[in-house]
């Protein structure tokens, strides 16, 4: 008997593994607001293509399987996926089935998704129950109505996805079927973790942690699900074990904690350090009902007489332009590994942050840049869309509304940027819609300065950046001159509907996009500035553009184009596959000429 126990057990601990491995990414995709009681919906799904737009008239919402797998997060595009289908899908459908535990009766039941590009609309059991817009905000579906614990239920997704309507983000998605220039591979459809949750009906729905290190003190602004009269909310601050503020407070809404911080340890790159932060949700007789694992890092950024400050120290900004991309997984890292090595590959490369280029990285790659100490630029995927359509402007103020409340209690992150090189912007609907996304932005995070439109079609910005790829030192010296009287080069000069240069830090927020490859594929490749002749003509061109941003005293942070290759754009300093191109401690001693803390 004991032998058949033993290798029943062993084939159940085999059936686990195989089923563990199965799900690819794995760990819980919220870091910072992190439950126990959750089951991640990765793996294999079934779909089917909608190329004619008649899913709805077959009744494909009623399906209880399709024909095809594919591997959720991964979309259709990429290898990952299974699928690899890389023309443009304009439809699709998604189906699994959805078991709820049986421990999960009397809570509130989420289904929640990473992001869906561009617009998902949710079945349960035939029956249509929610639709979100927007590619990369992450969104969350209560469930608790339509399904029961202990039962097995029929999840169907629709996806739409018209990349080339003008009226959805896209980012760097290609609007041409054949990538070509600085636009790739795109996206449809599930391309973030799925998972569901199990919450207390009062149970905690938001926080916003916003550190004040002049005051000594972190102020929690707490969000329920449902107010209770009668019930608590705990807050406790860790370090390590040690318990460094604690406080009770009614869970309602309008509830704001306030921690005193003595002898605080301040977040920054080279001392990334992090409290722990417990939030617990307490019945009227102290029970906990709802308990959620954050951490916070304690860290100011602002910006005055032309200087960017963190934590009141003027901070140079040694940026790397990173987009996120991976050759089999498009815009899904294939694991959390990756993204934390993306960011060990900018900080051997020199550089203390990036800016996240035209596209909403998921919040496990913020999580590492908090543990890892790597300052970051927060970025919508604004390409593709026309932003003198009002539709248009509706529907990306949605999405970056939802992408600003997941992304605000970051440290890392230390500048939004909404917008990138909007050169079609004209004079009403654009100018009302940058106006409208800074004031919106201030209203929900005003600890962190807006750069409006990188690329410098300015409207309404606390960060003044421009884009200059010249490659000649002198020339670009030139260019970099503070004249008195005289606005500093921009690269919009013929729009009087534009803002002007009032002392705003300014940031070459692009530059350099240096190529370098390997013989084989100079042919197809594109960069700026033509071919170093060798490897010592690439080091004495970027040392030059370096010695340039020397030169010009004004500047205070630089973007350097770009960490990795992507696809045909062949000028990061890591190939593609993440492999160095070039001597990485010379090019780290290049970047590294200028210093986080000027004068130190």
């Amino acid at each position: 008997m004991k032998k058949l126990f033993a290798v029943a057990l062993l084939a159940l601990m085999n059936v686990w593994n195989v089923f563990s491995a199965d799900v690819p990414r794995p760990e819980y995709p919220r870091p910072q607001f992190e439950r126990t009681d959750w089951v991640n919906l990765n793996g294999t799904w079934t779909y089917e293509f909608d190329f004619g737009n008649s899913g709805k008239d077959r009744k494909l919402q009623e399906t209880d399987k399709f024909k095809n797998n594919i591997i959720v997060p991964f979309c259709p595009e990429s290898k990952l996926s299974g699928v690899e289908h890389t023309d443009f899908i304009n439809q699709m459908w998604y189906q699994r089935p959805l078991t709820i535990p049986a421990n999960w009766s009397g809570k509130k039941i989420f289904l929640n998704f990473g992001a869906v590009d561009y617009c998902a609309e949710i079945f349960i059991d035939k029956k249509f129950i929610a639709r979100h817009l927007g590619g990369s905000s992450s969104f969350s579906i209560d469930l608790t109505r339509y399904v029961k614990p202990g039962q097995t239920h029929n999840l169907v997704v629709f996806v739409k996805d018209d990349l080339r309507s003008g009226e959805q983000t896209g980012g760097k998605q290609c609007t041409n079927y054949f990538s070509g220039g600085c636009s790739y591979t795109r996206v449809t459809g599930i391309w973030q973790t799925v998972w569901m949750e199990a919450v207390a009906p009062n149970g905690l729905k938001t926080v916003f942690a916003r550190p004040d290190i002049d005051q000594k003190q972190l102020v929690i602004l707490p969000e329920f699900y449902q107010e209770s009269n009668d019930g608590t909310l705990e807050v406790t601050v860790m370090d390590g074990k040690k318990t460094v503020a604690k406080k009770e407070v009614s869970s309602c809404n309008g509830s704001v904690v306030v921690l005193p911080m003595k002898n605080m340890n301040l977040w920054t790159p080279e001392t990334p350090f992090l409290y722990d932060v417990i939030y617990r949700v307490k019945d009227a007789k102290g029970n906990v009902i709802d308990e959620v694992k954050s951490y916070v890092g304690m860290r100011k950024v602002h910006t005055a007489n032309g200087i960017f400050y963190l934590n009141n120290e003027p901070y140079y900004q040694r940026l790397v332009l990173d987009q996120g991309y991976y050759p089999d997984g498009i815009w899904t890292a294939p694991s959390d590994e990756a993204l934390k090595n993306d960011i060990i590959l900018g900080k051997e490369a020199g550089f203390n942050g990036a800016r996240l280029h035209q596209k909403v990285f998921e919040e496990r790659y913020y999580y590492w840049a908090d543990k890892l100490g790597y300052i970051t630029w927060g970025e919508s995927a604004s390409w593709v869309l026309d932003v003198n359509k009002e539709l248009a402007a509706r529907n990306f103020i949605g999405e970056w509304t939802e992408v600003v409340l997941r992304d605000r209690n970051h440290p890392s992150l230390v500048t939004w940027t909404p917008f990138n090189e909007t050169w079609g912007g004209g004079q009403n609907a654009y100018v009302r819609l940058v106006k409208d996304v800074y004031h919106i932005t201030k209203g929900i995070d005003p600890t962190r300065p807006i750069n409006d439109a990188s690329g410098d079609n300015h409207v309404l910005t606390d960060i003044w950046s421009v884009h200059n790829y010249e490659q000649d030192r002198a020339k670009l010296t030139e260019q970099l001159k503070f004249e008195e009287g005289k606005e500093p080069y921009r690269n919009t000069r013929d729009k009087d509907f534009l803002a002007v240069y009032e002392g705003q830090p300014y940031m070459l927020d692009e530059f350099g996009g240096i190529p370098w490859m390997a013989e084989k594929d100079r042919k197809n490749s594109w960069g700026y500035g033509g071919m170093p002749a060798n490897e010592e003509e690439f080091y004495k061109r970027l040392e030059g553009q370096i010695d340039a941003l020397i030169d010009s005293k004004h500047v205070w942070g630089f973007c350097y184009t770009q960490l990795t290759d992507v696809e045909q754009e062949k000028n990061g300093v890591y190939y593609y596959n993440r492999t160095p191109k070039l001597d990485m401690k010379r090019i780290k001693a290049i970047f590294e000429k200028i210093p986080s803390r000027p004068g130190k």
